[in-house]
């Protein structure tokens, strides 16, 4: 079956479904596994090359809804009639079911019920951890830096924070992606903050951006020195490596309590 993903999510669920072999072409912004980097690419996921995409001839092509402005990606599969289905996870357990999704789509649905059951169980080791946590630290998680976005209560952040012993401080907004400004965040004082910059690699995050802006040298968690660099792709996408994520951010957390846990991709 030839298939097509234009979208990093979607690649890492083909990938922890083991049909990474089956894939002839994606987006270029999917990077992982290895194995797909010298795999024919066809634009950013949002502006997608769809002669190119047609010219390939797939099976299915894995289209997805969870970044702004992919709308348009799927309205042209649709009026070239090329076989699709469309994801949109908010949460781990939306990861889940696109699992199922993917795998009776590929004829797997046995081995994708297997990674399923999988995936939720390890979910449910973290959640049972992290009640271990008397008192959760605040996270603030920095999408964006100018202007500032930030996860709310309808996004997989709010959930892999609880998963780690700590809490989202945007939870209360029931909203997917929020844009605050500095004196709000400042007014919350978070015990950490988490910048993950979307398309921005850890090496060139730079947290002395963060450090400059007005009266947040007065915040818990620069005062304490708490600002943690992560690598965007294990916390800005929808995918099975968030699990990933969640144990490394646990682990800076609460080492004693993580330390031994890992979840192999």
């Amino acid at each position: 079956m030839k298939l097509i993903s234009i979208c990093p999510s979607n690649t890492e669920i083909v990938n922890y479904l083991g049909l990474t072999s089956h894939l002839i072409a994606v987006d270029d912004f999917s990077d992982y596994p290895e194995s797909i980097l010298s795999l024919p690419k066809l634009g950013p996921d949002l502006s997608i090359n769809m002669d190119k995409l047609e010219a390939l001839q797939p099976d299915l092509v894995l289209a997805s809804l969870s970044v702004p402005g992919m709308e348009k990606n799927i309205e042209q599969l649709e009026e070239r009639g090329i076989p699709h289905i469309i994801l949109n996870p908010q949460s781990f357990d939306d990861i889940a079911g696109d699992m199922l999704t993917v795998g009776k789509a590929c004829g797997i649905e046995k081995e994708a019920t297997e990674c399923h059951n999988l995936f939720l169980a390890n979910c449910r080791r973290l959640k049972e951890l992290a009640k271990e946590v008397e008192n959760p630290y605040t996270l603030y998680w920095e999408w964006w830096p100018k202007p500032v976005f930030t996860p709310g209560r309808v996004n997989w952040l709010t959930e892999l924070s609880e998963m780690v012993g700590a809490v989202n401080l945007f939870k209360d907004v029931d909203l997917a992606s929020v844009q605050t400004d500095w004196d709000d965040v400042k007014e919350r004082n978070p015990d950490f903050i988490c910048l993950a910059w979307v398309g921005v690699q850890q090496k060139r995050v730079n947290p002395t951006i963060v450090k400059k802006r007005p009266h947040w040298n007065e915040l818990e968690a620069i005062q304490r020195d708490r600002i943690l660099i992560l690598e965007e792709a294990l916390y800005c996408r929808p995918s099975p490596r968030l699990l990933q994520g969640a144990v490394e951010l646990g682990k800076m957390l609460h080492p004693s309590l993580y330390k031994e846990l890992n979840f192999a991709q």
